[in-house]
């Protein structure tokens, strides 16, 4: 299989990726509580809506609509059996719709974590989180992907068990943690923290990162404090567009396509080299990215004080990496 991310990004200085599935899916009809998933077989049409819409919007990369495709995800809508086939299907037409395009563009097959907490704080193990997410890449294999994306993971040893899955199936992967608490994951992990386990892993990512979190001028701290160790792999920020908001009846996020395109070029000067959006992210905004970075000269790495006066405010006053950030917690998350 061909390594089409690593190809691109050596012959580019910045790729963009996508930006909210789930935020999309909604617009497209998906109520709450329903998996995502399940459109792969019975809204084919919808999911290559999705896909198409990035790429008309100017992504290099798409996440495959398989966030939540592990065992442990599915088995919540009585549909574990079905793993391997949703999550072939997904990446089926996220080929499909890569392939028909007019340049290259790198189908990424997202691998969510699986809402479990790993031991001892849990019951998850180590062995049956390696297991589960390797049915999903192999399924995601199947289907044609060329990378596998695993995002918002919170805890170090799922991070490590996706890794360990995509090494099994012989896949190369992204991966990305959510840092949403005064800089730590939900598990208590520093923007260092992963830099250290990243350059410790059998089988490494071709990019690492961060994505969803508070907003992005925190992410933009968090990224910072990535490119600060200078790592030698690359980085991805992929920040949500704003902070959501409860307007009549529905999660609104308040970044507007202007904001995320400022967003874009600070991630881009801040050492990121793979740049989307997260949850609120529209092709409105990804067009409004796409642009800007295509007109927007390279700058100086962005202070703090620049971050907080164009995007806005960060939520703490510490990143986590000065030993001032909260204990570990534990929640599960649904990807928005």
């Amino acid at each position: 299989m061909s390594d089409v991310l690593s190809r691109l990004l050596n012959e580019r200085d910045w790729l963009m990726a996508d930006g909210a599935t789930g935020t999309t899916l909604f617009n497209m009809g998906l109520q709450a509580g329903d998996s995502p998933e399940l459109w792969n077989a019975d809204q084919p049409d919808k999911i290559r809506a999705l896909y198409q819409g990035a790429v008309d919007a100017g992504s290099d990369i798409f996440l495959c609509n398989t966030f939540g495709g592990t065992a442990a995800r599915l088995k919540l809508h009585d549909a574990a059996h079905r793993v391997r086939e949703l999550n072939r299907l997904g990446a089926a037409l996220g080929r499909e719709v890569a392939d028909a395009a007019d340049r290259t563009v790198v189908v990424a097959a997202s691998m969510g974590p699986t809402g479990e907490i790993m031991a001892p704080m849990g019951n998850l193990t180590h062995e049956i989180a390696v297991e589960m997410f390797h049915e999903q890449a192999e399924g995601l294999k199947e289907g044609g992907a060329d990378v596998i994306w695993v995002e918002t993971i919170s805890a170090p040893e799922e991070y490590r068990a996706a890794a360990e899955a995509c090494k099994l199936a012989g896949m190369p992967w992204v991966g990305t943690m959510s840092f949403d608490t005064a800089g730590r994951t939900m598990m208590g992990v520093t923007s260092a923290d992963m830099v250290t386990m990243v350059g410790k892993l059998d089988h490494p990512p071709l990019a690492f990162g961060a994505n969803c979190g508070v907003g992005s001028s925190d992410l933009l701290r968090t990224v910072l404090g990535f490119t600060a160790l200078a790592p030698e792999i690359p980085v991805v920020a992929k920040g949500n567009a704003g902070i959501p908001k409860y307007v009549e009846g529905h999660i609104h996020y308040d970044g507007t396509p202007e904001l995320m395109a400022e967003y874009a070029c600070m991630a881009r000067d801040s050492g990121a080299r793979i740049i989307g959006g997260c949850c609120g992210t529209t092709t409105e905004h990804l067009k409004a990215m796409r642009a800007a970075l295509e007109t927007h000269p390279a700058g100086p790495r962005p202070t703090l004080e620049a971050i907080a006066e164009t995007l806005g405010g960060f939520s703490s006053a510490s990143d986590g990496t000065d030993g001032n950030g909260p204990e570990a917690r534990t929640r599960r998350r649904r990807r928005s």
